[in-house]
């Protein structure tokens, strides 16, 4: 485009729900429409663009959008068709959206979409411009420090209510609940959720620099957990375990646990992993064999968190995205991210959130190191190193466990972070 001229816009989503996708699509398109611009919703994420259909799109006015931002899911709905596997699917994308006259496309997804996105930026050699919206409850997007992906708060939120119920009926009951949070790589949702919950203790990826861990690490932090709560006669406790730990674990482990599916991008479909019941199972029997019993629920917490109905703080977060969006593409903005810092729209290009290493988005991990985790480990019930220096302490939980001190020691010594 020698000199650009924006005349239409498209829109799509792509990749998992996420609260609040809706009111991008509100806020963009009428900022676009107020300033003349044809607004083309396009259905089903890159589903049928990658196939030359044309057909599955809806045009979008100011009344078509007006009170779509109190609505949950997406009007447009979403897949996880992925046009980066073959050069010619993005070829196929690009030629599509010349065929229904686009020249800039708002994409709003994660860090697959957004990986997809800045592909076809890339490969339209100026004929599209491409500006994306990050969307994920991960909030796994390398964004600034402190900048959350819209979605996240709201998930965040219900999380947290639907835990202290769980928190509730563990104390109740007199057992212990395993709670599997999403989040593929990071632990950002499963460490909020726990944190500000109050739960027993939460275990993420990020623990582990390692690049695998095995299943009985993991099982003896929860061994080491239920120790410890009942040797404070506490009978009872909460987990929040992200599931990302499953991305971790050793392949031979991962097959036991079963046929492992993988979404359209390659990654493992990890609501399919039932890590959750796998947990609870070993858990149970390496209590067994120190003579503790104890009662074990395992519950997923994912899929009713994405399509609830945002809250305010990601309604008006969103608002802000999608009008800065419009705005980037009437400025005749391209190959961005769309961001809001202190109140600001900061663009970054895609070349400064792609890994070198891997050529693909970066995620963005929890740093351990950091005072936020140490105030969530800080207050979590699980064995600590003062646990095992304690003399007094050790003997204590190594008679819950009915072993000699040292050989507790020497069990859980590894489980502890510091």
């Amino acid at each position: 485009m020698a000199e650009f001229q924006l005349k239409k816009v498209a829109i799509l989503v792509s990749g998992g729900p996420a609260p609040g996708i809706n009111s991008v699509i509100r806020a963009a398109t009428i900022k676009l429409r107020n300033n003349g611009v044809v607004v083309v919703g396009i259905f089903d994420g890159f589903k049928w663009l990658m196939e030359g259909d044309t057909n599955h799109v809806m045009y979008l006015d100011i009344p078509d959008v007006s009170q779509i931002h109190f609505e949950r899911g997406s009007i447009l709905r979403t897949t996880r068709a992925n046009p980066t596997k073959k050069p010619e699917e993005i070829r196929q994308v690009v030629d599509s959206l010349e065929k229904l006259g686009v020249d800039v496309l708002l994409t709003i997804g994660g860090d697959d979409t957004c990986f997809a996105a800045s592909l076809l930026e890339e490969n339209s050699h100026e004929q599209l411009h491409v500006i994306h919206i990050p969307k994920t409850i991960d909030n796994d997007l390398d964004l600034p420090m402190g900048i959350r992906t819209f979605g996240f708060s709201t998930a965040h939120a219900l999380g947290v209510e639907l835990t202290k119920n769980m928190i509730e009926d563990a104390r109740t009951t007199g057992r212990w609940n395993f709670l599997v949070a999403m989040g593929r790589k990071a632990g950002h949702l499963a460490l909020g959720i726990g944190k500000s919950a109050g739960a027993t203790l939460t275990i993420i990826p990020e623990e582990f620099p390692e690049k695998t861990i095995s299943l009985p690490t993991i099982v003896d932090i929860l061994v080491g957990a239920v120790i410890k709560r009942l040797a404070s006669n506490s009978p009872y406790g909460t987990a929040v375990i992200a599931e990302g730990i499953s991305e971790k674990l050793e392949a031979e482990e991962l097959e036991r646990m079963g046929h492992i599916e993988r979404d359209e991008y390659g990654h493992l479909r990890l609501a399919e992993i039932d890590l959750g019941k796998i947990l609870k199972n070993e858990t149970r029997t390496q209590l067994k064999k120190i003579g503790i019993d104890m009662t074990i629920v395992d519950k997923n917490i994912g899929y009713e968190l994405r399509c609830m109905e945002p809250n305010s703080y990601d309604l008006e977060y969103t608002i802000d995205l999608g009008y800065s969006a419009a705005k980037h593409a009437l400025n005749g903005g391209t190959g961005d991210l769309v961001t809001i810092q202190k109140g600001r729209f900061i663009p970054i290009p895609f070349d400064r959130i792609m890994d070198p290493k891997t050529g693909r988005t970066k995620v963005r991990m929890i740093d351990v190191t950091t005072e936020s985790y140490e105030v969530a480990y800080e207050y979590m019930v699980r064995l600590k190193l003062r646990d095992l220096e304690d003399p007094q302490a050790l003997k204590k939980l190594a008679d819950v466990a009915n072993m000699p001190p040292d050989q507790f020691r020497n069990r859980f010594e590894k489980t502890t972070m510091y």
